[in-house]
């Protein structure tokens, strides 16, 4: 598998250095996601990574390090957690992502093949989670609603998450015939009938993961709505 803890880190830095920006006021204001102020879901990115700390130290030692957080939980935690301090969110990410590089770093090769389950039943590799963690940071850190717009994704996670959506989706029966990437030279056929749409690679994942509404995009018949996103991947693992 590719290492991508450096690009998980990265996302992590301009994720924390972006609320680090905002005032305590600013983060009680709304976020793009209806009923979540930015507060709430900062804190939600963090829990997750606790989420993504657990599963990993499961693959590693093959014993589970505590009691899972269950879905009540975790949506508790966040109504509790997001009234804190700009300060003290940005070094609460901060922390669990120096924590995940220390987890990563620890793993023995042969241990990232380990199938973990995700708290919604679906089965992966351990490697996977650090995936997870990417899409996490680089899609919220879009609906924090500070000035990163889906243009200013990294052209590796667009490639990356287009492959990943975009198996899933045709895995689910979308009924898009076809999507091209025009700037990543991307193309990917997933249903005998249906649109082709055409757009750039970021453009196109926006739409598809509900932080875009299409604009810009090029099609030949109306444009379905995407499930909501994430869906789990498709099956069959490497």
């Amino acid at each position: 598998m590719p290492d991508i803890t450096g690009d998980v880190i990265r996302s992590g830095e301009r994720f924390t250095a972006a609320v680090e920006t905002l005032s305590d006021a600013q983060v009680r204001e709304p976020s793009t996601l209806p009923g979540w102020n930015r507060g709430q879901v900062i804190t939600h990115v963090a829990r997750s990574i606790d989420a993504y700390l657990w599963l990993l130290a499961v693959a590693r030692t093959g014993v589970e390090p505590g009691p899972r957080t269950d879905a009540a939980a975790l949506s508790r935690a966040v109504q509790a957690g997001a009234g804190r301090p700009a300060r003290d969110l940005a070094a609460d990410v901060r922390g669990r992502l120096s924590r995940l590089a220390d987890e990563a770093a620890a793993m023995p090769a042969e241990r990232w093949n380990v199938l973990v389950s995700a708290l919604a039943g679906w089965s992966h590799p351990a490697w996977y989670t650090l995936y997870r963690c990417w899409r996490e940071l680089e899609t919220h850190h879009v609906d924090l609603n500070v000035g990163y717009g889906t243009a200013r994704w990294p052209g590796t996670y667009v490639t990356w998450a287009l492959d990943d959506t975009l198996a899933a989706l045709g895995a689910h029966g979308f009924p898009v015939a076809r999507v091209e990437a025009v700037d990543l030279g991307r193309s990917w056929n997933l249903s005998p009938t249906g649109p082709t749409v055409t757009g750039t690679g970021h453009t196109l994942l926006g739409w598809l993961s509900g932080r875009g509404s299409g604009t810009g995009l090029t099609v030949d018949r109306p444009l379905p709505e995407p499930p909501k996103w994430p869906l789990p991947p498709a099956p069959g693992w490497g």
